[in-house]
């Protein structure tokens, strides 16, 4: 049985920081393996987007000394679609593609803290000449991470710092996340980039309010040219959603789940090099669906 919980622990850990380097992608995953459809509808900018993930995360035991190395991967491919007037030629933005690979080490600090850290290369791109350098973007992560699962009332606390490439902030920024389930029917969670209020029905149903960041920065292989003369080398997508959530337990880690929203605050905009805005062709709020299949941690 000890064996097992450290193994489950372990798993855990793992889990949980790898969402934190994919900031980049900012809804929050724990999970070892996922398969997800996302539907943004035509919103009154005339944009659409729909999104497919696959994720996977696998431990490798490293030594007696728990440690291991945590490889994993992601994929998201995008479908976008347009239809308003815009003044350039769109063909450059309808589909792009957003590669990860993880890989991480995981070490245990004291009885109670475990330290994680994690460095996720990154190919973000329209891919439409093959891989250029210019595909290439760079994350990483620290953070310790402390669970009490058998207490009174269970909590889970993740300290860390990130370092997203695409964030346009050349500083590693903060990392919070705090759970606890404070009655045995309700839990929350205060974070970045989620964080939620979750009615346990029974073992099987759970309901969440939740509010929660989702985006992507791309590069654009062929630059787009505006007739003002600006050049746009990058597309970017930000967004605060809030949603309200089901969720279907198979078992404790295996569950189907299905989101709807609406994003309170969003925009897409065509950057250059330097990030800096050339042009922005998406910001009035949309309905948002995502539903799934994952196999979790939490």
């Amino acid at each position: 049985m000890k064996k097992s919980r450290h193994h489950t622990a372990i798993w855990k850990c793992i889990a949980f920081v790898v969402i934190l380097c994919s900031q980049g992608l900012v809804a929050q995953s724990t999970d070892i393996f996922r398969l997800e459809y996302l539907n943004i509808p035509e919103n009154e900018s005339g944009v659409k987007t729909q999104r497919y993930k696959a994720l996977l995360n696998i431990p490798i035991k490293l030594n007696e000394k728990d440690e291991y190395l945590a490889i994993g991967g992601e994929y998201n491919r995008f479908d976008m679609g347009y239809t308003a007037d815009l003044p350039f030629d769109k063909k450059e933005m309808i589909r792009f593609h957003i590669i990860d690979f993880n890989l991480g080490l995981i070490k245990k600090w004291n009885e109670d803290w475990n330290l994680v850290t994690i460095l996720t290369p990154r190919i973000a791109s329209n891919l439409l000449d093959g891989i250029i350098m210019d595909d290439f973007f760079m994350n990483a992560s620290a953070a310790f991470w402390k669970e009490k699962p058998k207490a009174d009332k269970p909590f889970r606390i993740v300290l860390g710092l990130t370092y997203n490439s695409t964030a346009g902030v050349p500083v590693p920024l903060p990392l919070v996340h705090y759970y606890r389930r404070f009655h045995p029917d309700w839990s929350f969670v205060i974070g970045v980039p989620k964080s939620n209020l979750k009615y346990h029905l029974d073992k099987k149903h759970s309901f969440e309010l939740a509010s929660f960041l989702d985006g992507y920065f791309m590069n654009l292989q062929n630059d787009i040219i505006l007739d003002n003369g600006l050049v746009a080398s990058r597309i970017s997508f930000n967004a605060l959603v809030g949603s309200l959530g089901y969720q279907y337990n198979v078992t404790d880690n295996i569950s189907f789940f299905a989101i709807a929203g609406t994003t309170l605050y969003q925009e897409g905009k065509l950057r250059n090099k330097e990030k800096g805005e050339v042009f922005l062709f998406n910001k009035d709020p949309n309905f948002y669906i995502r539903t799934g299949f994952k196999i979790g941690i939490f």
